[in-house]
């Protein structure tokens, strides 16, 4: 990765709809955050039954439960970090050069946080 950093735009991509893209990413949120509570994680976290006969299936299940939980959990910090982008109008800009991210891009992954150039760089790596 080069030293030098790439000037960062201040201006949101044109092609991009500020107001499509926040009602999908909040949308997203208010799915994210009832599956979380449907699991049991909108409050004090999941119980499990101790006396359950065949203890090795809790602990599977629980830690099945745990995965989802914590890729549910980074969906939603993606999300709010997206919608934060967009409050201070740096929505559709490459976090790491500040280039713009294609409209298509944004379209297929609302939240995401590098342009298809810094993505590539990085899986080459």
């Amino acid at each position: 990765m080069s030293s030098k950093k790439t000037e960062i735009s201040q201006e949101v991509p044109e092609a991009i709809d500020l107001v499509v893209a926040r009602q999908a990413l909040e949308e997203e949120k208010v799915s994210l955050l009832q599956k979380l509570e449907e699991m049991g994680f909108g409050g004090s976290g999941l119980e499990y039954d101790d006396n359950f006969a065949d203890s090795s299936q809790v602990t599977a299940e629980r830690g099945e439960a745990e995965t989802l939980v914590s890729q549910l959990r980074e969906a939603l910090a993606d999300v709010e970090f997206a919608l934060s982008k967009i409050d201070s109008n740096r929505y559709g800009l490459c976090d790491s050069c500040g280039a713009p991210i294609s409209a298509a891009r944004l379209e297929a992954i609302p939240t995401a946080k590098l342009c298809i150039t810094c993505v590539a760089q990085r899986s080459r790596r």
